[in-house]
């Protein structure tokens, strides 16, 4: 198998499985106008976050690592009426451009996008209160992943799910020796996820229009 034919069946699927939204195109557009990194998941990657968020009933999300939004808006389209969603982003500029996004579908009330470093950002929503969540999405510096999950597993409950984005790394995660920091993140990551006695955990690997990646998944069964 090829990278486009990877690109190819995740076009294919698209088209069958995720219809036209314009908030969502013109979220991805917005995005790449202003010059942020075309690093959002793919648009049925997207799907699948927003079907998972359904599947667990989430009243509250939170995200770390906003971007542009568009997976934010996927997140964020599966809560109820009275539903919340927390988001983090360390750049100003691709806050704003999420908060632009968020607004345009209808969404400005419903999430809270805050900026700043997500480890200074994570400690105020456990003091102000905020939480527990019914649903984590970790997508953001890979190094600090270690310390993302701690933090989401704190601001948790029994039966929240934490979802966890990019954790092959192209197959370099097996690659013990590898000096790149997001790949050590990544494999500290695994160690933490194989000892934690109070979640229940497993990863995918994907491929498609993203490259060859995976998703890491974390039930928590047991009050943290």
């Amino acid at each position: 198998m090829s990278t486009q034919q990877w690109m190819d069946v995740d076009r294919y699927i698209t088209d069958q499985l995720v219809p036209h939204d314009a908030a969502l195109e013109a979220a991805l557009h917005a995005s790449d106008a202003a010059g942020l990194p075309a690093i959002n998941v793919a648009p049925n990657q997207g799907k699948f976050l927003h079907l998972m968020a359904r599947m667990q009933g989430a009243r509250t999300i939170l995200e770390v690592g906003t971007l542009g939004g568009y997976s934010t808006i996927w997140l964020a389209r599966a809560l109820p009426p009275d539903g919340r969603m927390t988001t983090l982003e360390l750049d100003p500029k691709h806050a704003e451009v999420a908060r632009a996004n968020l607004a345009r579908a209808g969404l400005a009330k419903v999430v809270d996008v805050r900026v700043g470093k997500a480890l200074e950002t994570l400690p105020k929503l456990q003091a102000e209160g905020v939480g527990p969540f019914d649903l984590v999405f970790i997508d953001a510096d890979k190094r600090s992943n270690p310390d993302y999950f701690q933090w989401a597993l704190k601001l948790s409950r029994r039966g929240s799910l934490i979802i966890i984005d990019n954790v092959v790394r192209n197959g370099a995660v097996v690659d013990a020796a590898n000096p790149d920091p997001h790949i050590q993140g990544v494999r500290k990551l695994y160690d933490m996820l194989a000892a934690e006695p109070r979640v229940s955990a497993t990863a995918l690997q994907t491929v498609g229009s993203k490259g060859y990646d995976g998703f890491a998944m974390a039930l928590v069964v047991a009050d943290p």
